[in-house]
Formats: structure tokens, sequence, C-alpha cells
């Protein structure tokens, strides 16, 4: 059950746990409304203070990629959460959506694979999402 974020406490609560859960959710459904696939979560609170999540997810094209972003930003921007900034809309082949507590990728495979940020990340706690659709 997806909480609504005023049943939440504030964004200055970073490490409250049911925050976090609430906001990781509200992405990963983002993403699967525009048909994003092969979501991962890395818990990256133990390696940076940048960030507590990383999400990263694959589109099928950069038209996709600018979709789930955009998505992305509107249903979490409904939901009352503060958008830091995007970057990568004009081209599309890696978008980035950054939510302070969570910073979300969207990539194209090509991209996602040559860059490989979840290896580059590999201490994170990862959490293996969907598979392409057929």
């Amino acid at each position: 059950m997806t909480q609504d974020l005023n049943t939440v406490k504030s964004k200055t609560a970073k490490s409250d746990a049911a925050y976090l859960e609430t906001m990781k959710r509200a992405v990963v459904d983002a993403i699967e409304d525009i048909k994003g696939f092969d979501i991962t979560v890395m818990d990256v609170q133990k390696l940076t203070s940048m960030t507590s999540y990383m999400i990263v997810a694959s589109a099928t094209s950069s038209r996709q990629a600018k979709a789930v972003a955009d998505n992305v930003r509107e249903k979490l921007k409904e939901k009352g959460y503060h958008i830091r900034g995007t970057e990568g809309e004009k081209e599309g082949e890696w978008v980035l959506v950054d939510l302070d507590d969570i910073v979300v990728h969207i990539m194209v495979p090509t991209t996602r694979a040559y860059y490989n940020l979840e290896q580059l990340w590999g201490e994170a706690e990862n959490r293996r999402g969907h598979i392409k659709p057929e």
C-alpha cells in the first residue's frame, strides 16, 4: 500500500525509512506507468552523502526515456516531493531526475551497458526489478 506524502514525515527526515520507502515506491510506479523496465534500486547511503538511493531503469528509446523521466517528475511533484532538477532530456540517451534523497537514471540499453552504474556502485545493496516486457 502506497502512502500519500501527507501521511509521512517531512523531507527533512532523510533517514526515515517509511519516507524513503514511500518515495522509492512512487518512483518505481512512475517508471512502470510508462513501461520502463529492468529497474534496479541501489541503497548507496553507506557509500555517499549525496543521496540515499539510486534507481536505474531502461527505456527502449530516447523518446521513451524522456517520457519516463517526465512521468517520474510529474507524479512525484503531484505527491509533494521536491524535484531538484533534471539533466539529459535534450538527448534522451541518459536522463537523470534528482529528487535529493533519490537520484533516478533512465537510460537506453546501450548507454546503460556502457556506463554500468550497477557495477560502478558495486558495494551498494541492489534490488533488481523487472525484465523487458515482451
